[in-house]
C-alpha cells in the first residue's frame, strides 16, 4: 500500500495498512493486560478497561510521541490498590483526576526536560527491570486457578502453544512483512485452538470485558479538605509515576525510530488523559512500554496505530466480547514474552567490563528496585541519586591548584576544576596561609564557582588571610560573585575585566 500524508502530523507519512494492523495487534494484547491491573488495584476489570480506552486515546491523539501506546499499568495499580480497599472507587477515580493536574502543570512548567537529567545506566536499568517484570508477569498464566504449576498435559499444550506463537513472531518477518507477525501469530494460534477444540485458558476464563460505553462520572466525594488530604498523596505518587514511566518510555522510542518526542506536550496530554479516565470511570495509567514496543516493532511511526488501538478495545468491549474472551492466553503469553525479550537491553550485559563500576552499580541497583518493589519513582529517583553523588565526587577530586611566587614576591595559586559543595574541603586544604607571602592571588581562569558552597568557601579563604595580616586578590571572578562576597569585601580585589562573559552558573535547563 503506498503512504499517505497522515492526518494527525503533517510532517510526517504513514501506511495506513501497518498503522491499522499494528493497532488491532495492540488493542489485543491490552485486554489481558488492563484486567490483570485492574484486578491487581482491586478493581472491576471494566475499571481497566476504560482506562485503556481513554488513555490510549487521548495520548495518540494530543501527545507528544507518536506511535507510543498509553493505558492501565501496573506502576499506577500498585500505587491505588491501598487506597482502593481502604476508601472504595470513587476516591481512585478523583486520585486520577488530581494527579492528571499535577502532570499537565508538570507540562506547563516545561518540566519535561527534566529527563535530560536521567542518566544512561540509569535508563538501562529501568528498562531490564521492566522486561524481567513483563516477563515474570506471564508465569502466572502456567499456574492454576489455586497458584500450582501446570503439570502433564495442560502444561505441553500451554507451552507448545507459546512457543509456536514465539517463532511465528520471531521467523515471519524474515519471510515477509506485508502483515505484523504478532498479529498472525494470535490469530494462527485462535485457529488452531479453535479449529481442534483445544482446551486451554481463554481471555474470558479471566474476566468478561462485555461493557458499553464508558459512563460519564463526576467521583460521589466529599468535597472537604480531609478529603484532598486523603488523595493528594496517593494522586502526586500517581502523576510522578505516570510522568517518569511516559518520559522514559518516550525515550526509548526515540531512540528505536531515531526521532525525537515532545516531553512536555506528551506531559500535558498524559494529565488530560488521566483527568478524563477519572470522569469516565477510569482508574487512570500512563505510557506501556511493551504495548508501544509490540507497536513500533510492526512499523507503526504515526498516531493512527494509537488511536486504532483504542477504538478498537471499545469495540471489543462494546460489540466483540464474545469473540475476544475465546482468544487463547498462549498466544498473548507468548507475544509479551517476545515483548520482554526485545525489551531487555542485551548490550548493557556485554559492556560490565567497559562501564565505570559506579554505572554498573546504578544499572543494576535500578533493575533490582524495579523488579522486587515494582516502584519504578523510586527506582529512577534511586539511580538518578547514586549517579548525582558519584559525578560529584569525581568531580571533587579534580579540583587542583598550581603555585609559584613571581618575581615581586606575590604568591599564586592558579585553580583548575570546579568548585562547588563537594570540592570546597580539598581547596581549603591547597593554601598555606600562614607560611605565604604578604599578598596572595588566586586565580579563576581554570575554574568556575558553582554554588553557594563554593562562595562561602571563598568567604573562609579570604578571612583566614584577613586574621594573620595578609591581603588577597581574587582574579577572573563574575560579576555574580562579587555581590555574593560582600563579607570579604575589605580585601578583596577584583579583575573581571579578562572574563566579561562568565557567570556563576551558565548551564540552564531549558
Amino acid at each position: 500500500m503506498k503512504k499517505y500524508l497522515n492526518l494527525f502530523d503533517f510532517s510526517q507519512e504513514v501506511n495506513y495498512k501497518t498503522e491499522i494492523l499494528s493497532g488491532l495487534t495492540v488493542a489485543l494484547a491490552l485486554v489481558p493486560e488492563a484486567i490483570a491491573f485492574a484486578l491487581i488495584a482491586g478493581l472491576s476489570p471494566l475499571t481497566g478497561l476504560y482506562a485503556a480506552f481513554v488513555m490510549g486515546l487521548v495520548t495518540s491523539i494530543l501527545g507528544g510521541r507518536p506511535g507510543m501506546i498509553s493505558g492501565a499499568t501496573g506502576a499506577v495499580a500498585v500505587v491505588i490498590v491501598s487506597l482502593a480497599k481502604d476508601f472504595g472507587v470513587e476516591y481512585v477515580f478523583a486520585t486520577v483526576i488530581l494527579a492528571g493536574l499535577l502532570q499537565m502543570a508538570a507540562g506547563f512548567l516545561r518540566l519535561g526536560k527534566l529527563m535530560r537529567l536521567v542518566p544512561h545506566p540509569v535508563i538501562f536499568g529501568f528498562v531490564n527491570g521492566l522486561a524481567i517484570i513483563i516477563f515474570m508477569s506471564q508465569l502466572v498464566q502456567f499456574q492454576d486457578t489455586e497458584g500450582h504449576w501446570l503439570t502433564g498435559t495442560p502444561l505441553y499444550i500451554l507451552l507448545g502453544l507459546v512457543l509456536l506463537t514465539m517463532f511465528i513472531i520471531w521467523g515471519l518477518p524474515r519471510l515477509s512483512k506485508v502483515v505484523p507477525s504478532s498479529l498472525v501469530a494470535i490469530l494462527t494460534i485462535f485457529g488452531i485452538v479453535v479449529f481442534f477444540d483445544i482446551d486451554t485458558r481463554t481471555i474470558g476464563d479471566i474476566a468478561s470485558i462485555k461493557g458499553g460505553f464508558p459512563p460519564f462520572h463526576i467521583p460521589e466525594i466529599p468535597f472537604s479538605f480531609e478529603t484532598l488530604q486523603i488523595i493528594f498523596p496517593y494522586a502526586a505518587v500517581v502523576a510522578g509515576v505516570g510522568l517518569i514511566e511516559s518520559l522514559l518510555t518516550l525515550n526509548i522510542v526515540d531512540e528505536i525510530t531515531e526521532t525525537r518526542g515532545r516531553g512536555n506536550k506528551e506531559a500535558v496530554a498524559q494529565g488530560t488523559a488521566n483527568i478524563l479516565s477519572g470522569f469516565f470511570s477510569g482508574m487512570g495509567g500512563c505510557a506501556m512500554i511493551g504495548q508501544s514496543l509490540i507497536n513500533t516493532s510492526n512499523g507503526a511511526r504515526a498516531r493512527l496505530s494509537g488511536i486504532v488501538a483504542a477504538v478498537m478495545l471499545l469495540v471489543f468491549i462494546m460489540f466483540g466480547a464474545g469473540l475476544i474472551e475465546r482468544v487463547p492466553m498462549a498466544a498473548l503469553t507468548g507475544l509479551m514474552i517476545m515483548v520482554a525479550l526485545g525489551t531487555f537491553e542485551w548490550a548493557s550485559l556485554r559492556t560490565f567490563r567497559r562501564m565505570p563500576k559506579s554505572d554498573v552499580l546504578v544499572m543494576v541497583l535500578v533493575t533490582l528496585v524495579t523488579v522486587f518493589l515494582h516502584n519504578l519513582a523510586l527506582a529512577v529517583l534511586v539511580g538518578v541519586i547514586i549517579s548525582a553523588l558519584v559525578f560529584a565526587w569525581d568531580n571533587a577530586k579534580r579540583i587542583r591548584a598550581r603555585k609559584y611566587i613571581d618575581d615581586e614576591g606575590v604568591k599564586h595559586y592558579e585553580i583548575y576544576g570546579p568548585l562547588f559543595f563537594g570540592s570546597t574541603t580539598l581547596f581549603a586544604e591547597k593554601f598555606e596561609v600562614l607560611n605565604d607571602p604578604n599578598e596572595v592571588v588566586i586565580d579563576f581562569r581554570e575554574s568556575r564557582v558553582v554554588d553557594m558552597s563554593a562562595i562561602e568557601a571563598l568567604n573562609k579563604i579570604t578571612e583566614r588571610y584577613q586574621k594573620v595580616g595578609k591581603k588577597v586578590h581574587l582574579r577572573h571572578l563574575s560579576k555574580d560573585c562579587i555581590r555574593l562576597l560582600q563579607n570579604a569585601d575589605d580585601i578583596i580585589e577584583v579583575n573581571v575585566l579578562e572574563d566579561p562573559t562568565y557567570k556563576v552558573v551558565v548551564d540552564k535547563i531549558q
